[in-house]
């Protein structure tokens, strides 16, 4: 799939994407991009129990096998100084939720890494920005994607803002879009099966106390 851009909503396209109520229409190539493999399914992940405690390492094709196997995992909100988050579109090489919308970056920390570092290095890797976060939750979720794999992760939810232009790496990333919090609201209840399920979750609580 071709990467297209910031804002590349198309609202009624021929390929199905998803409209966005709101969002910036501005294409990928009016922006910098790269092509970086950054990730692979043999990292290590840290296994975790529900006390989010440690438990010992695991490869990332092994934890989301079939019904999945608790890891522990970070998503970041990242906004600009308008007040609009920053959405991406997984890319279709992803093996769970391939071309879904999520939300600015989620990962995984390596073994051996800490938390902050990791975010860190996910935000240059997929975005290309620095961006300083604040860590707001976290909780525990599990979530099937048909019989491919499934997602079961201890998550630690950040919200981080930037005035940078996003340098997004093709590799990870498919599309992706500035987007103003009351027109994503609508896109959810409008066209709930076009986001990721922890987009959904994380969102609705972020929304309910108000920090975005």
């Amino acid at each position: 799939m071709g990467g297209m851009g910031e804002g590349s909503a198309w609202a009624g396209a021929k390929d199905g994407t998803p409209g966005f109520h709101g969002a910036r229409m501005d294409v990928m190539t009016a922006s910098p991009t790269r092509h970086q493999v950054v990730s692979s399914d043999s990292d290590p992940l840290i296994r975790v129990n529900h006390a989010d405690e440690p438990i010992g390492t695991l490869e990332k094709r092994a934890c989301h096998d079939g019904a999945g196997v608790l890891h522990r995992a970070f998503s970041v909100f990242v906004l600009n100084a308008a007040g609009e988050v920053l959405l991406q579109q997984r890319h279709p090489s992803k093996r769970l939720w391939p071309g879904f919308w999520s939300n600015s970056c989620c990962s995984h920390p390596r073994a051996g890494e800490g938390m902050d570092e990791a975010v860190a290095r996910r935000l240059e890797e997929e975005l290309g920005v620095e961006a300083p976060v604040e860590f707001v939750y976290k909780f525990e979720y599990r979530a099937e994607f048909g019989d491919i794999g499934t997602e079961h992760e201890l998550c630690w939810v950040y919200v981080g803002r930037t005035e940078a232009t996003p340098v997004v790496n093709t590799a990870e990333i498919a599309a992706w879009k500035w987007i103003r919090p009351a027109d994503l609201d609508v896109g959810l209840r409008e066209d709930p099966e076009s986001y990721t399920p922890w987009l959904k979750m994380e969102w609705e609580r972020l929304r309910a106390n108000s920090t975005i």
